[in-house]
């Protein structure tokens, strides 16, 4: 008999219910969450032990999309799943941001958060209760975790902000937030918006805080009823007389590596100390030197931290709101539709355009009820070299598909509508040097190569990317604009905050300790517009608005409309006639199922032609037209033009001249290209009077 417990709030005007036990009897934790028909379910696993030799916390999250949830057969030979969507990896980023964190310091042992959509319906997405099953399952596990996290969506819809928004409101809305905290503060932020306000973003952070709020109190509630006592880990945690030891030695050689403001000569001296520390701490304690480089970590973390809050020195000397260094370059290479450099400090971003007809947009195969055509496409590298390391090169990780849609995210707002530019949009970021804040130089980079290569966007995109650090002895707070790598590393959080003069398009916080409040999210928020408009200006010193026109090696490409019921007709029988026009012209033809065309080719003159020809086709003639053709048959009373395949048109003998024609031959002949005008069109055909050859 199945023994299971249900328990019901309302989040967002929608009553959810989540069920513990009856399933997955093997999992630490588990629960299954509804909401209308989408169910996910939750399960958390921990090893008994860690790993031999492992020095870092495994925490793996994964969001499975079972395509069975929507009624599909996935494709392929295998009829089965496989490599995980880019919305799924960035779901399982999702799960994992404001979860990681509240672990306890020296849990080494593996933990696995497994989320799966096993029904869903279209106008309840199952992400987010993917992100609020992770809390539930691990706050009534026995796993050591501070939680519990809520996690909500937040829209703005007609001026209103509203919680986990349908599919008719997601439309509408100038912003979609997901958002994840404590019942005392935020954890993770993560949103594209159509250019809002910096007290329009903060006020939707606080109106989901609200929701958040009343989710953990609700998860505490379940964790009384149903929760199990958490295991009792030994923590793997550097001894007291260890520690001593090595901080005693230690101080003045780590003082040493950051009394320089020069990246490359503190490198230098910090593999000569690590190499000298290492030595030295081997013979006394053999074999607990991974405490010991525990340890070592920790103070060349305080000596960063403490320079920044207490003394205000950053690594580099720059001052806490200081921007690094910016130069910016156009048009560097002469085959891409457009090209871009942009430069920060030692960070830079080479970003690359490419234009293409609208049957090149991604399909994207997933949990929606339709297909999904993806015409804006941002893709993020970042080989070994750019930071120095010799590594074979990889297909993307988590993290470049992370970077990539948060610059997409970013530049979306301001992209030209299809109708008004019919093109499908490539633009791919290689990080060349890194040192900090790549995904926002990216942002940076692929703004300049949009305008480089014509696209008519609205406004430039700058991003900036805001470091914290919050001290826990005085509550000191520090908020750095342009974080570099080690301030990244070292610090509280990585606030990314793109868009344009005008307003945000995107954000998103990573955050390492327990949250943050009100007072520093709008520190930052003001701090990054501040910096955001430094940044704009600088890239507005090399190019402002897009170029006029488009490079020469972009394809050229113009769309109309036919009515639906002639698109048979131009296509033919097996493409016969649509080939035909491609073949004659040299031109690339794409025709959706309402009737939209789209042509493109380097030549205009030619796209021009083929629009005539697919116009001829599916327009009826009507007096006065004027067409041109082959001329296709010759009578003895006229000759026969092709004004579109399988639709010709005669040219009697007395049309061909005002002169008497004794023989139709005398003017045209078979294979000649000919203008003419309709003089009459009846059920018979249609008639035409000469004009002249082409």
């Amino acid at each position: 008999m199945k023994e299971s417990k249900i328990f019901t709030t309302m989040i967002g005007g929608r009553e959810v219910s989540v069920e513990i036990g009856g399933y997955c009897s093997h999992s630490n934790g588990q629960c299954i969450i509804r909401c209308g028909d989408t169910v996910v379910m939750t399960n958390v696993t921990m090893s008994d032990t860690p790993r031999e030799g492992i020095d870092f916390f495994p925490l793996g999250c994964d969001f499975e999309e079972k395509l069975y949830a929507v009624g599909k057969i996935p494709g392929g030979f295998k009829k089965r799943e496989g490599r995980p969507s880019d919305k799924a990896i960035l779901t399982s980023r999702l799960i994992d941001r404001p979860i990681r964190p509240l672990f306890p310091k020296g849990l080494y042992n593996d933990v696995s958060v497994v989320a799966t959509a096993l029904s869903v319906d279209p106008e309840i997405p199952p992400e987010v209760f993917g992100m609020l099953g992770s809390s539930i399952a691990l706050t009534v596990s026995d796993i050591p975790w501070n939680g519990p996290t809520g996690s909500v969506v937040v829209g703005y819809v007609d001026g209103e902000y509203v919680i986990n928004p349908d599919s008719a409101q997601r439309a509408k809305s100038k912003l979609n937030l997901n958002l994840s905290g404590t019942s005392d503060a935020i954890m993770m932020v993560e949103a594209n918006s159509s250019e809002i306000s910096e007290e329009e973003m903060l006020n939707a952070i606080l109106f989901g805080h609200q929701a958040i709020k009343e989710q953990c109190a609700w998860i505490e509630e379940i964790q009384k009823a149903v929760g199990k006592s958490k295991k009792e880990i030994e923590l793997r945690l550097a001894p007291a007389e260890l520690e001593k030891a090595v901080r005693a030695y230690s101080y003045d050689k780590i003082a040493s590596i950051y009394d320089t403001f020069d990246r490359s000569e503190r490198e230098v001296r910090e593999d000569a100390v690590t190499k000298e520390l290492n030595e030295h701490f081997k013979e006394i304690f053999p074999d607990e030197m991974g405490y010991v480089n525990d340890v070592i970590y920790s103070m060349k973390k305080e000596f960063v931290r403490n320079r920044i809050s207490q003394d205000e020195i950053r690594p580099d000397g720059r001052k806490l709101d200081e921007i690094r260094d910016i130069w910016c370059e156009i048009g560097l290479l002469p085959r891409v539709h457009g090209s871009a450099v942009f430069t920060r400090g030692q960070t830079q971003a080479l970003t690359t355009l490419t234009l293409g007809t609208m049957n090149e947009v991604q399909r994207l195969d997933g949990l929606d009820d339709e297909e999904v055509f993806k015409r804006y496409m941002h893709q993020y590298n970042m080989p070994g070299y750019s930071t120095g390391e010799a590594k074979p090169l990889r297909s993307p990780g988590r993290r470049e598909i992370g970077h990539g849609n948060l610059a997409e995210r970013a530049l979306e707002p301001v992209l030209p509508t299809e109708e008004s530019f019919p093109y499908a949009i490539r633009v791919v970021s290689e990080i060349i040097s890194s040192n900090g804040s790549t995904s926002q130089a990216s942002v940076c980079g692929s703004s300049l190569a949009l305008m480089d290569g014509g696209v008519p966007i609205k406004a430039p995109v700058a991003g900036i990317a805001m470091g914290l650090i919050k001290d826990t002895e005085t509550g000191r707070i520090s908020v750095m604009s342009d974080i570099q790598g080690l301030e990244d590393f070292y610090g509280d959080m990585d606030f990314k905050v793109a868009g344009t003069k005008e307003g945000i398009t995107a954000i998103q916080m990573d955050i390492k300790i327990k949250g943050i409040d009100e007072a520093i999210l709008r520190q930052a928020l003001a701090q990054a517009k501040v910096g955001r408009y430094h940044i704009l200006d600088k890239m507005a010193e090399v190019i402002d608005t897009p170029r006029a026109d488009l490079s020469k090696y972009a394809p050229k490409i113009i769309s109309f409309n036919i009515h639906p019921d002639k698109i048979r007709e131009v296509i033919g029988s097996g493409g016969k006639v649509i080939n035909k026009i491609i073949e004659d012209t040299g031109v690339k033809i794409d025709l959706d199922d309402f009737g939209k065309v789209f042509i493109a080719s380097p030549d205009t003159e030619l796209a021009e032609r083929a629009k005539k020809m697919v116009l001829a086709i599916a327009n009826d003639p009507e007096v006065g037209d004027e067409v041109e053709g082959p001329i296709v048959k010759i009578m003895t009373f006229g000759a026969f033009l092709e004004i579109a395949p399988n639709k010709n048109g005669l040219i009697h003998i007395s049309k061909l001249s005002k002169a008497r024609v004794n023989k139709v031959e005398d003017v045209v002949n078979i294979g000649d290209m000919v203008k003419a005008q309709v003089i009459k069109v009846s059920e018979k055909g249609i008639d035409l009077k000469f004009i002249n050859k082409i």
